[in-house]
């Protein structure tokens, strides 16, 4: 905003032909998030707290620290496909990470447990 002789001038930075309420309107549309029906489990996961020494030897043993579905397919000694690690496409995947990570870290904190037969 300018000022001579007393009259504010106004000089607008960019022209927009819908309006501003419209470009505002069409922003919140785009940006609002949609509603995740697994928040509620995801949230469920990441606040378990691993307290009891069976439970932490249950979920590292459960929970594999690698994908269990990777696998080179071989006929005759030759690799003829590759099926990639599924584990990604899990949408709670990063969830039972973390849990299997907490657990761990209880074995080896509070136990003083070796857990390199876990990995």
């Amino acid at each position: 905003m300018l000022k001579t002789n007393h009259q504010p001038i106004i000089l607008p930075t960019f022209l927009n032909p819908m309006g501003e309420n419209n470009l505002s309107h069409s922003h919140n549309r785009i940006s609002q998030p949609k509603f995740d029906l697994l928040q509620p489990l995801r949230q469920w996961l990441d606040e378990i707290e691993i307290q009891n020494r069976k439970l932490a030897h249950f979920i590292a043993k459960m929970i594999p620290a690698q994908c269990p579905f990777e696998r080179d397919i071989m006929v005759f000694g030759r690799t003829i496909a590759h099926i990639p690690p599924m584990c990604k496409l899990n949408p709670l995947y990063d969830q039972f990470i973390g849990l299997r990570f907490r657990a761990l870290c209880y074995l080896v904190d509070e136990c003083g447990e070796d857990i390199q037969s876990y990995c």
